[in-house]
């Protein structure tokens, strides 16, 4: 599974080391030499897991589909975007994170105020 593209429908055999990878990163990240460019690419359809070759040069609107199974494999790449979030413990177990609106404040509980009554009284 590619952390780089979401939506990768093919893994690509690089010509240099012969290993599949989704993407071009992900050889980056894993290999320590940069990938061998070349027009002739193998392909390994994620659907139906068959292999088959493209030749970039001659590359047409026919070619982005699986000759196998017609897996649309040429697609706008969902890229992964970073996102801020707080995790945290369980809530069933610890809800210190949660702030539950129904909950007022000590002196909004009551009319009478129970720090001001000794002034009141007399």
């Amino acid at each position: 599974m590619c952390k780089h593209i979401l939506n990768a429908q093919v893994a690509i055999r690089s010509p240099c080391c012969r290993k599949w990878f989704d993407c071009a990163e992900c050889h980056l990240e894993q290999e320590d030499h940069p990938l061998l460019q070349s027009f002739d690419m193998t392909f390994a359809c994620k659907k139906c897991k068959k292999c088959f070759r493209k030749d970039a040069r001659e590359f047409e609107e026919s070619d982005e589909y699986c000759p196998h199974c017609d897996n649309h494999f040429v697609l706008e790449a969902k890229i992964a975007k970073p996102s801020l979030q707080v995790e945290g413990e369980d809530v069933r177990i610890d809800s210190r994170m949660l702030k539950d609106d129904r909950m007022r404040g000590e002196e909004q509980r009551s009319i009478f105020d129970v720090k001001d009554a000794p002034n009141r009284l007399g």
